[in-house]
Parts: structure tokens; sequence; C-alpha cells
């Protein structure tokens, strides 16, 4: 006998949906409605929530601002090189936690789980004496060099989707002359080209919008990200007072928000298809 969910029931689920919805994109549309502002707009009372006279040429001063591409570049810098570090470390990792039989893989594993739980804010004063005593701080080292260590949630959705992949595969692979090495490289990467896609998107969008580790290590302008440079750019200095381009800020931050949203847009079959995969197994 097949059970039939009542309308009202259905009706009701919409409507939570449509209003989660709502409540996830208002803070995105209020920040281009301000950067459609003058800077007096912004505070005045009650606010717009359409302006009537649009401002396009915030979005303009953005982009002539001379460090916006310097910006930019060690902005893409970080999250090209960081993504690189993660796909490849975390898979290498994962690797052998789920293909291979040996003494103690699963106290290792549980090992590497566990430091998950060690909150993040707890390693910024070691790892800031760690990279002060090595001499990387104001450099791209300190943001760089943690991404080639594996990243332990990174190893679990690793380990979780190979382990969905049948042995005979690597079986069939190694009677064909592959070693383990040549199994992983021949074989496991291109059969997991959701996960990868996953973790790569998951860590390039983090680099993107990255903004606290930057502030702890980096001072030099010429090595700011855009998410410290944002922070930065748009203070004017009038009689020894600041005054903040709330504006130009939120167009700054209107303009960053597109390439990650249109990464995940492209990319949403695969995302949808690794995270999916990664929890068909214990």
């Amino acid at each position: 006998m097949e059970l039939h969910t009542p309308k009202y029931v259905k009706v009701l689920q919409y409507v939570v949906m449509i209003l989660m919805a709502l409540f996830m994109f208002f803070p995105i549309y209020w920040i281009f409605v301000n950067s459609l502002k003058t800077i007096t707009g912004i505070s005045a009372w009650p606010p717009e929530f359409f302006p009537k006279d649009p401002q396009w040429g915030n979005y303009v001063k953005v982009l002539q601002n001379p460090n916006t591409l310097l910006y930019l570049r060690n902005t893409l810098v970080l999250v090209v090189l960081n993504t690189v570090g993660t796909l490849l470390t975390s898979s290498i990792v994962a690797y052998p936690l789920a293909r291979m039989n040996f003494k103690g893989r699963g106290t290792v594993f549980a090992i590497i789980l566990a430091t998950m739980m060690v909150p993040s804010a707890a390693l910024v004063i070691p790892q800031y004496l760690l990279f002060r005593n090595f001499g990387m701080l104001d450099s791209f080292w300190p943001l760089i060099l943690p991404s080639f260590f594996a990243q332990p949630y990174n190893v679990f959705l690793f380990r979780q989707f190979f382990v969905s992949i049948p042995d005979s595969i690597d079986e069939a692979a190694m009677l064909d002359g592959c070693n383990r090495w040549q199994a992983f490289w021949k074989v496991i990467v291109p059969l997991g080209k959701p996960i990868f896609i996953t973790v790569g998107i998951m860590s390039a969008s983090f680099w993107w919008n990255e903004l606290f580790s930057p502030l702890v290590y980096i001072n030099s302008e010429e090595l700011k990200p855009l998410t410290l440079g944002v922070l930065t750019s748009f203070v004017e200095t009038s009689a020894g007072a600041s005054k903040t381009m709330w504006n130009l800020q939120m167009a700054f931050s209107m303009l960053m928000i597109i390439p990650p949203a249109l990464l995940y847009i492209c990319c949403s079959k695969y995302i949808t298809e690794g995270i999916k995969t990664s929890g068909m197994k214990d």
C-alpha cells in the first residue's frame, strides 16, 4: 500500500524551504543593495531596500583601485597552491587507509579523525610561534605549508570515496603489471574525479574567502589577498580621523562572491556525487 503525503504537508514543506532560502539569500541581497548606495545613503534611516539612484560607479571605482589586481594575484596564488597541496597530500594519505591492509590501519584513521576535534583557534599561537622561529612571518609560507600536510576532514572524504570503489579494480590493474603507486595514479585518481572536484572546490572556496590567517601572518601591502585588501583599501583619512567607505567595500565584496558562486553552480553535479559517494561505506 503506497502512502501519500497530505497536500498541506507538502505546502508547509515548500513554505519552510522558501523562507529558509530567503533567509540565506538576504545577506547577499543586502550587500548588493548597499554596494549601489552613496556613503550617506548606507547610514540613512529608515534604510532603503531599493536604491532610488543606483551608484553603479562604485564598481568602477573598485576595479580602478591600483591594488585590486595585486590582491587578486595574491589570492589566486594562495587558492592554487593550497588546492594543489590539499588534493595531493590528502588523497595520498587516504589511499592506503582505504585500499591497503596493514596493522594499525584503523588506529591511524581514528587518530586522524580525533585531530578534527581540536579547535583551530587552539593552534593559532603555537603555529604563529613556530613560523616566527623559522623566520616565515609576513610571507606566503605560513598560509601554504599546512595544506601540504594533509587535512583530516579531506582525508576522511577521500578515504570514504576510495572505500566505495571495488577492490577488484585495483587487483585487475596490478595483474596488468601496475604497482600500488601506478594503480593509484592510473586507476583510482581517474575514478575519483567527483571527490577530487568536490575537495578542490571546497579548498579553493575556503582560501578565496579566508581572512583570519592572512590577518595573522601578513603585514606587507604587496602580499595582501583580496579579503585583507578590502579592509584597508577603502578607508579615507582626513584631519586625523578615518572614514570607511562602506559602499565601496560592499561593491568589492559583491565582486568577490561571484567566482565561487559560479564555480559551485558549474560543478554542483560533481559535488553532490562526491559527498553522496563518500558516505556510502563505513
